[in-house]
């Protein structure tokens, strides 16, 4: 990490991971939109993540991004499960570059939450109603176990040795084809109810072979895919783990010191930066456990970054300026995660380095087509409030 001069707030400084330097600590964590067709990225993407990479953020970090055309949560998810996926992926990832953000995409698989309908509508399982309404078409779904998510959703399909293989081999494709589309930061998502999340689960995994069982037994299939994704990710870019901290509490649950456990191994593999979330076993994926307040999962990534030593990044309910400069100050995360509160104000980085001072003068950092604008019209709004 660089020495950083007090002056600087510590939002707007770089950080180095392997050899790819973050220009601030400002990230989008992955959130899906549900636009695609096909697995495909599309001009709707390309704004919505441009508007962010304009707006001066870091890193984007592109939503959950399927291995296997089975892991779609919905229809509407972007994939890299087939190669002619890669050309619309690198034309995202070049714009971003363009405009001095790193891109990162997201290796995922749904598991059990696959073949549901976009939350918009609904987000429970598709149906043939579905189909004729919407055209949406369902899949099967798969499990560690064969436990569906409501009692009224359809039983996923137990995985087999073979198709766990399988599994492992897709995330490492996908990491080759990620790499081919220019992507610079990759994540594995290991959280909110989705399929590694399930097999670390002792509430869904049920099995009694070597992916099941007792904790390192569950851990045996995000430690896999881990190795199998770090040996295809170049040994000069990093890798990134999204934990669900905790899902539940009591018997069953995944708790904290699990994830302690869990993020050990995964930094021995070669993960670079735990991305600090909670919940998604029960009800929606993103359904807190804990109290939701402002910043109610920095705690999380306080624990893992003071008994692991890992970079973490601290996401939820993170909406001001200074509140997450205080996070990073207090030494409880490395990385701020922005989300919904971007979707409100794509410039909410721009206008964090207003608030912070940096950059000098008023709209110094802000893209220049836009910053002489908003320059003049405050020295116009200055001087009607001076005549006033």
């Amino acid at each position: 990490m660089n020495d950083v001069p007090r002056s600087e707030p510590l939002l707007f400084a770089p950080l180095e991971l392997r050899s790819v330097t973050l220009p601030n600590r400002v990230v989008i964590p992955p959130m899906c939109v549900y636009a695609a067709k096909d697995g495909m990225p599309n001009d709707w993407h390309l704004v919505h993540y441009g508007k962010f990479a304009t707006g001066g953020v870091g890193l984007i970090i592109g939503e959950a991004t399927a291995v296997e055309e089975r892991g779609r949560i919905t229809p509407g998810d972007i994939g890299l499960w087939r190669d002619d996926q890669v050309a619309a992926h690198r034309r995202l990832t070049d714009f971003l570059k363009g405009e001095g953000c790193v891109p990162g995409v997201q290796l995922a698989h749904a598991g059990r939450r696959a073949s549901s309908q976009p939350p918009f509508h609904g987000g429970r399982s598709l149906t043939a109603e579905d189909e004729r309404r919407l055209g949406y078409v369902a899949w099967q779904a798969v499990a560690p176990s064969p436990v569906p998510e409501h009692n009224d959703s359809p039983i996923p399909a137990e995985l087999d040795s073979a198709d766990i293989k399988a599994i492992v081999d897709a995330f490492a494709a996908g990491a080759r084809r990620a790499l081919e589309a220019g992507y610079e930061v990759a994540e594995i998502h290991g959280a909110h109810g989705y399929l590694l999340h399930e097999f670390l689960s002792p509430a869904v995994n049920r099995r009694d072979d070597a992916y099941g069982g007792d904790r390192e037994g569950r851990m045996r299939l995000p430690l896999e895919v881990t190795e199998a994704v770090r040996r295809e990710w170049p040994a000069d870019k990093p890798l990134i783990f999204r934990v669900s901290a905790v899902d539940g509490e009591g018997e069953g649950a995944w708790l904290l010191d699990d994830t302690l456990v869990l993020c050990r191994e995964l930094g021995e593999r070669g993960v670079d930066v735990i991305d600090c979330s909670s919940g998604g076993i029960r009800g929606p994926a993103t359904a807190a456990v804990v109290p939701r307040g402002p910043g109610y999962q920095v705690p999380f990534a306080e624990a893992i970054k003071r008994q692991t030593g890992l970079t973490t990044m601290a996401v939820g309910l993170i909406t001001e300026a200074r509140q997450a400069e205080a996070i990073l100050a207090a030494g409880q995360a490395d990385l701020i995660a922005v989300g919904r509160e971007m979707l409100d104000d794509p410039n909410w980085t721009l206008r964090a380095a207003n608030e912070l001072g940096y950059g000098g003068a008023p709209y110094a950092a802000w893209p220049p087509n836009y910053g002489w604008w908003l320059e003049r019209r405050a020295r116009t709004v200055a001087m009607f409030k001076d005549a006033g």
